[in-house]
């Protein structure tokens, strides 16, 4: 049985193809659009699955849509009548959208499908439709190696649900409690990401990283705990909460909000999106996360107690705070924890297509271990053909006789202080460059960072990256047990290769903190002595695991900084064209794609 799965008109709009339960392809429509967190229908991603799979869309035996629309416009009405006269322009703004592309959902759907393949008929196919919280939980229970487990999804909002706990049993998902619109932990996350001065919806990773370089023990920083858990959120001993609704504004306004109340409840003005960022906003970025810290460290415990699993599931876009993953994991709750490495929106499709098979089709499950996600390598590949058009138009270029001498002539430029664009394979779902579309430094450098962020990915200087680790080594640099394929967790570097700080070291500035060498890896260790932390396994990713094992070889370092193969702004790069246009503009020293080694 194939199934297509479909998230759209949100944001970070995805497709995702299965066969008998198995993934045959994911990908978002970003990449192939080349518009950041795209939302509108995934058809240039449909199209690359048909072409990848060869799977023609009359072949497919149901489409699934990974919420249910009229579920959210009965939401959205009822909230916009609750809060009328308020938010009229927000409304008629809503309503426009709608007609336009949800109202018709249905329709919109066939006949983009029809737009793709002109063969297609709707009568051939089932066109179903997911809750958007079981989408979410699907996407982390049916793809773990879980036989039962409990699972938690948090996010914004979608339907209703902004907070579930449910537990997995082999085909099954029983939804437990639900925390409901307009109180949500995700948007209280992105409160504090609009008023930070970033992007909702896109930025909310910003804010986990400035959070570092806040002062814990500082009055200023207490005193914006304090506020938040008096005035914002009030939480319980079982997680859960209810937000202080009369201090935001998201409900029925186009702003997440009002800039006066929270300057009044903060003292701190609302940062415009260019202006400098200062000792303040750290303290107010760090005291959200903390806050969003102990509620999902709470709801965790709920889950344990009234599941009694030793196993956990996370999904939703808060599953995606590295940090918060972190915290769980070192909690030792739960004996394995498995979070969906396409935690957002995008997962949604891969959550629908597997919702509908074993919950809907009643299909039983075939358990894969360690999981079913493939390492998230579920994208396009490239061909030949592609790569010689570029070593025609660019001459220097080196071809490797086999993938020993691609990884040690690739490890060898490492060491050598060089950035390397590394294109291989299939691309990756979610959010994460994870070995096949990356950006690779060494760890050791003391500059790399610092040269990362503003000549090559032209960002924030205060971004940390992260360290991809050989699977087996990962113990002896990093306080921490287990695995971390998906760069989805962030643990401590170990004592033994950190650097004595500055006294009064967090009473330094921002930039202080951020250019003080901070260990024997400095490229990848954070203002606060953590990583977020990619294991590579040699069975799973051989070509990368050989890579990095080359370069141990080399230099005696098992790591290596992997970063996404993108620019500020723009998606992590789809074809070989994508990549060399990137290694075009920016300060990348070299770009390797398959055995092709290509030099400025």
């Amino acid at each position: 049985m194939k199934i297509l799965g479909i998230s759209a008109y949100y944001h970070d709009a995805a497709v995702c193809l299965t066969e008998n339960g198995k993934i045959l392809f994911a990908a978002q429509e970003e990449r192939y659009s080349r518009i950041k967190n795209d939302a509108s229908f995934p058809g240039k991603a449909i199209a690359a699955c048909m072409e990848y799979t060869g799977i023609r869309l009359q072949d497919v035996d149901a489409i699934v849509y990974y919420e249910k629309p009229f579920l959210k416009l009965e939401r959205l009405l009822h909230t916009y009548l609750m809060h009328a006269p308020k938010g009229l322009r927000s409304f008629v703004q809503a309503m426009q959208v709608w007609s336009k592309e949800k109202l018709f959902i249905k329709q919109n759907i066939y006949s983009a499908l029809k737009d793709i393949d002109d063969s297609f008929q709707k009568k051939q196919v089932a066109l179903l439709f997911s809750e958007h919280h079981l989408s979410h939980a699907a996407s982390a229970f049916f793809c773990s190696g879980f036989t039962e487990a409990a699972i938690l999804t948090t996010d914004g909002v979608g339907e209703y649900a902004t907070t579930s706990l449910a537990q997995g049993c082999r085909n099954n998902i029983t939804t437990l409690r639900e925390i409901h619109f307009p109180h949500s932990l995700g948007l209280l996350y992105s409160a504090a990401t609009y008023y930070l001065g970033f992007k909702v919806n896109s930025d909310e990773y910003k804010v986990m990283g400035l959070a570092a370089y806040g002062q814990p023990e500082h009055p200023e920083t207490q005193e914006y705990i304090r506020i938040i858990e008096k005035d914002l959120i009030h939480i319980h001993e079982d997680g859960s909460y209810k937000l202080i609704t009369d201090h935001f504004t998201y409900m029925h306004a186009l702003r997440m909000v009002d800039d006066k109340v929270w300057l009044q409840l903060f003292g701190l003005q609302k940062r415009a999106t260019e202006e400098p960022l200062t000792q303040q906003h750290c303290n107010f970025a760090y005291a959200f996360q903390k806050v969003t810290e102990k509620v999902v460290l709470l709801l965790c415990r709920e889950l344990k107690r009234i599941t009694g699993s030793e196993y956990l599931c996370l999904a939703g876009g808060v599953a995606l705070n590295s940090v918060i993953n972190g915290i769980v994991k070192d909690s030792d709750l739960f004996k394995e924890i498995f979070i969906q490495p396409a935690g957002g929106d995008a997962g949604g499709a891969i959550g629908a297509a597997l919702a509908a098979y074993h919950i809907h089709f009643k299909q039983e499950r075939t358990i894969i271990l360690p999981d079913a996600m493939q390492n998230s390598l579920l994208g396009s590949a490239f061909s030949p053909d592609e790569v010689a058009v570029i070593q025609q138009s660019h001459p220097q270029f080196y071809l490797c006789a086999d993938e020993q001498e691609l990884c040690e002539k690739t490890a060898r430029h490492i060491a050598e202080g060089k950035v390397i664009g590394w294109f291989q394979g299939r691309m990756e779902f979610g959010p994460r460059a994870l070995g096949n579309r990356s950006i690779l430094a060494d760890a050791r450098h003391p500059e790399m960072q610092k040269h990362l962020n503003l000549a090559i990915k032209n960002r924030e200087s205060f971004r940390p990256f992260a360290p991809a680790v050989l699977e087996e080594d990962v113990q002896a640099y990093f306080e921490m047990t287990g695995t971390s394929p998906y760069m989805l967790q962030v643990h401590p570097i170990k004592k033994e290769y950190r650097c004595p700080l500055p006294e009064h070291y967090t009473d330094l500035s921002m930039n202080e903190k951020l250019y003080t060498i901070k260990s024997a890896f400095p490229a990848v260790t954070h203002v606060d002595m953590s990583a977020r932390i990619q294991t590579v396994n040699q069975s799973q990713h051989p070509l990368f695991y050989q890579l990095i094992h080359t370069f141990k070889q080399q230099t005696g370092c098992g790591m290596l900084v992997n970063t996404s193969f993108n620019v500020k702004d723009e998606p992590i790069v789809c074809t070989p064209a994508d990549a060399y246009q990137c290694f075009i503009k920016t300060g990348m020293d070299v770009l390797v794609i398959g055995n092709c080694i290509f030099y400025k």
